[in-house]
């Protein structure tokens, strides 16, 4: 399997990359010049680490809360991938696993993105679905 992570919620644009055993990450400031070049940024990232979008099985972006430009062009970025490349994607809140984690009795951190595919599939969170978190 092979995963892209987009995180644009917070003070930095976190972009992660599982391939098989492997983890690859990177980040960059969350700006407003990075927000338009977002498709960019992963672009770069994914040749960095020998791979592309083609080779991407599933994408997992982090739709808040947070930045309102941030999740607004991720979200948006997702979507355009998803449409033009067939890519299935799973929007996730950190939100979502802390209230499931509380019941469970679990901690409430995640503490790499190698759980995040597992989090989302153990609390049933839906592919190709978007509500975004926006901190006003």
């Amino acid at each position: 399997m092979k995963i892209l992570i987009i995180d644009a919620t917070g003070k930095k644009i976190l972009l992660g990359l599982i391939l098989n055993k492997n983890i690859y990450t990177g980040s960059y400031i969350n700006s407003k010049k990075n927000y338009d070049k977002l498709a960019i940024l992963i672009n770069k990232f994914l040749l960095k680490n020998k791979s592309n979008l083609d080779k991407i099985n599933r994408i997992y972006v982090n739709r808040g809360p947070g930045s309102y430009a941030g999740i607004r062009n991720s979200l948006s970025t997702v979507k355009a991938i998803h449409i033009s490349k067939r890519i299935d994607y799973f929007s996730y809140s950190h939100i979502d696993f802390k209230e499931k984690k509380k019941i469970a009795n679990e901690p409430n951190k995640l503490k790499n993105l190698r759980e995040l595919p597992n989090l989302c599939n153990k609390f049933n969170i839906k592919k190709n679905l978007i509500k975004p978190l926006y901190i006003s």
